[in-house]
């Protein structure tokens, strides 16, 4: 797999290097706050210039005289991205002028051999283009006066970093990566976890809970398969959200769930299921995302048994008793492993397709097993049921009146629909549809504009009749009707 070039953005704290980080990805990845201190492990993110794609690396602001909380882990972070960066970008503050730390950063950078430019921050106008020549003194003969907040200059910036580069060097890269978000509470081994994985200290590792600000997106292959490994801030319980970091970091988590294939939901094994995680549970299930369950720290517990994790989370969050569940060790290594490969099961999961013949036959099955009840002397119908959507995996039951569905009748088909097929580590999106008795030619304009009959009645198969007398007859294929249909339905299961 061919690397992309790498710029690593660089400076001392509070300069403007989270903001000029998200003004060139645009994106709202890195954390923006006055306070200084904010950025704590190295971000990256994919960009493009002109058709040019590049890897876009935000540091924790360099002090090596602060003594402030976990400034060691922020200098090497930083040196970390230095030493991997193709090229190089130092932030300066043009209204504070130059510092003593611009200049030993600077000393720094140049020593690499590396090309530097100096964007010149805060210059929110031609008018002040001068302020650049403050910073001269530098060594530094690429100066580039920019607006990260205004937006202003950002082109000549990247010229300036990516211009050295020949175009036919930067490779073309297509990213089909499976994106990997890992979520919980904070203190619960995430970063231990991405750490492991990947070999290398790659996010502070701490005891104190909030280490972790940032969503942190790590590329990186393993067995030849391409991965975007998104490490979050853990949400915590709601008197700790005065600070607004932390509160920006929660909202972080949330659009990590967003992006993400499948997540990688750690708990503490000691501690089982807490408020903040049936929390993140219930957001990866209305984001409809795959989702696995990492019990860390197994290594620590002693006299408890598997099953008994395992009724615990799934009586508080009844989603997760369909999630794979993995008793592990991000400290020791033990079972971690097993992640890549149950991530593969659910990236199949998420987008397999079950004909339509075979769910007719399905439902047949279940209708001969336990007929619907009555209700109000009337009885449910069950027409047909097809798949609509994947990821996650959607489905349609078309009914005479979904007002017949009766609420143990739901969960009886959706239990035995589980049991059929699993679809392991899925939410499902199971719907219902009523219909009035119609010719074919005004089905098919209603359900899927002008879909060729086959589509939804293979062999000419008429489904007004009951499912309990579908014949099964062989013939479908696979055909599927496609998800056309909006929020169009009547109720789901």
């Amino acid at each position: 797999m061919p690397q992309l070039l790498k710029v690593a953005i660089v400076g001392r704290p509070n300069v403007g290097k989270s903001a000029l980080f998200n003004r060139i990805s645009q994106k709202k990845i890195a954390i923006v706050d006055e306070a200084e201190g904010i950025t704590r492990d190295r971000l990256y993110t994919e960009s493009d210039f002109f058709g040019m794609p590049f890897q876009l690396i935000d540091t924790g602001g360099i002090d090596a005289r602060s003594k402030a909380q976990f400034n060691e882990h922020i200098k090497r972070q930083a040196e970390i991205a230095i030493e991997e960066a193709d090229t190089l970008i130092l932030v300066v503050d043009s209204r504070i002028g130059l510092t003593t730390l611009d200049k030993e950063i600077a000393a720094i950078l140049l020593r690499t051999k590396k090309p530097v430019c100096l964007a010149v921050n805060k210059v929110d106008n031609t008018d002040e283009e001068h302020l650049i020549y403050k910073f001269q003194t530098l060594g530094i003969s690429k100066m580039i006066p920019v607006s990260a907040a205004q937006g202003w200059n950002i082109a000549e910036l990247l010229e300036a970093a990516l211009g050295s580069f020949p175009k036919e060097v930067i490779p073309d890269v297509e990213n089909n990566s499976i994106q990997l978000a890992v979520v919980g509470r904070p203190n619960v081994g995430k970063s231990s976890l991405v750490n492991y994985l990947l070999d290398e200290e790659r996010c502070i590792v701490s005891p104190i809970p909030g280490t972790t600000r940032d969503s942190i997106d790590i590329p990186f292959i393993h067995n030849d398969i391409s991965y975007n490994l998104i490490d979050t801030a853990g949400i915590r319980r709601k008197q700790s959200e005065h600070e607004v970091v932390d509160k920006f970091a929660a909202i972080r988590t949330e659009r990590a769930i967003e992006r993400a294939d499948i997540c990688l939901l750690m708990l503490d094994a000691q501690q089982g299921i807490t408020r903040e995680e049936k929390k993140i549970a219930n957001m990866i299930e209305e984001a409809g995302k795959g989702c696995i369950l990492l019990f860390n720290k197994w290594d620590l517990v002693k006299g408890f048994r598997m099953e008994h994790c395992m009724q615990g989370v799934e009586e508080e969050v009844p989603f997760l008793k369909h999630c794979p569940k993995i008793f592990m060790s991000a400290k020791t290594g033990r079972n971690v492993d097993k992640i890549f490969e149950t991530v593969i099961d659910v990236k199949e999961n998420a987008q397999k397709r079950i004909t339509t013949h075979q769910l007719n036959k399905f439902v047949g099955a279940c209708l001969q097993k336990n007929h619907p009840p009555m209700l109000n002397g009337k009885r449910l119908r069950i027409y047909y049921m097809a798949q609509v959507g994947i990821k996650p995996p959607k489905f349609i039951l078309f009914v005479n009146h979904p007002s017949l569905m009766v609420e143990s009748y739901k969960k009886y088909l959706y239990n035995q629909f589980r049991e059929t097929y699993s679809f392991s580590g899925m939410p499902l999106r199971i719907f219902l549809k009523g219909k009035e008795r119609k010719d074919k030619e005004a089905r098919l304009k209603e359900l899927h504009g002008e879909v060729p009959a086959r589509a939804l009645t293979p062999e000419g198969q008429q489904h007004d009749e009951e499912l309990e007398d579908f014949d099964g007859d062989e013939g479908d294929e696979g055909e599927f009707i496609e998800d056309d249909f909006g929020d169009d339905f009547d109720e789901e299961i």
